[in-house]
């Protein structure tokens, strides 16, 4: 894997406006690396401000509590956290994220330039917070989630290594996606779209968002930015 996207400047700005995060995002779309194996996938760097990139990785959440499990986010969904409406009400760097890929203009963004087919779907934003002992089983998001772009925040001793892991199948790792804060990995979810994260050593707490735009099946309506308004193209 190459060991970074195209190079854009971050853009420095207020945090939370969101204007510029939708700047920064169609800045870092417009420098967008693609690639083809094992499946298309792009990288992209400075999606948000540098100021959001680092609000957000700062944000006063709990962090999750293994207990010894890992291997699917759903098994501590009772732990996890997005950017809902009570989120958005208190940190208003969450809504103008938010309002920024809730937008027309970044929906047909991320329709055209990634073959996206998000029209008439959700905008569903997670706050992921990762401790050691944290893994996932690789998967392929195909299904109700028609977009996923997994943003990274923290920049911790060592997360430079903590990227997404890419698999040509279920059972055959391929690489990593390089983990850096306001850098992502952007793919539309298909049958080969497999992905996870190994497990290893997390030191500190490995923060990132995981942006899904998702169809009206999504029964969790509690988890989406704007459940009763559906972004279309």
């Amino acid at each position: 894997m190459p060991a970074t996207a195209a190079a854009v400047g971050p853009i420095s700005v207020p945090p939370s406006d969101t204007a510029a995060v939708a700047a920064s995002f169609r800045a870092a779309v417009a420098g967008r690396q693609a690639f083809d194996v094992p499946y298309r996938h792009w990288l992209v760097e400075n999606i948000f401000p540098a100021g959001v990139a680092a609000e957000l990785a700062g944000l006063p959440f709990a962090v999750p509590q293994l207990g010894g499990i890992s291997g699917k986010r759903e098994l501590h969904n009772d732990q996890r956290s997005y950017f809902d409406a009570a989120a958005m009400a208190r940190f208003p760097v969450m809504r103008a994220v938010a309002e920024a890929l809730q937008s027309g203009e970044i929906v047909r963004l991320i329709h055209d330039a990634f073959e996206a087919p998000i029209d008439d779907t959700f905008l569903r934003l997670e706050y992921a917070q990762d401790c050691d002992g944290f893994w996932l089983e690789p998967h392929s998001d195909l299904g109700v989630k028609k977009f996923t772009c997994l943003i990274y925040l923290s920049d911790g001793p060592g997360h430079e290594t903590l990227g997404t892991d890419i698999y040509w199948s279920k059972e055959r790792h391929f690489g990593r996606s390089p983990f850096k804060q306001g850098a992502a990995m952007i793919f539309v979810p298909a049958a080969n779209t497999w992905h996870g994260f190994e497990k290893r050593r997390i030191e500190g707490v490995r923060r990132s968002v995981i942006l899904n735009y998702v169809t009206h099946e999504w029964r969790a309506r509690e988890q989406l930015s704007f459940p009763e308004q559906p972004v279309r193209v």
